[in-house]
């Protein structure tokens, strides 16, 4: 699992039918110090995430384990939003 921010949205007319109903959005990663890492994702939305919010996203197969996503093409899925994050640094 990774942190992100959700950035941007994504709209696709034409898709595969599993595909349907899902809200695509882009994600800027993030290092665990909430830093962008210089990577974008676009991740299926499983919890309604918003517009700058911070967000919890699981890729590859791990991507495909939730209700919504069972069975779809999706790479990335954001699985959470993110309350706080706490880092002790002295590791």
């Amino acid at each position: 699992m990774r942190l992100g921010k959700v950035v941007g949205t994504v709209v696709a007319t034409r898709k595969d039918p599993r595909l349907m109903g899902l809200k695509l959005l882009i994600v800027a990663t993030l290092t665990p110090e909430q830093k962008f890492d210089g990577a974008y994702e676009v991740a299926a939305d499983t919890v309604q995430a918003g517009f700058k919010e911070t967000v919890i996203i699981c890729t590859g197969s791990s991507a495909r384990m939730t209700d919504k996503t069972e069975n779809a093409p999706v790479d990335a899925t954001i699985v959470g939003i993110v309350d706080a994050v706490n880092l002790d640094k002295k590791t």
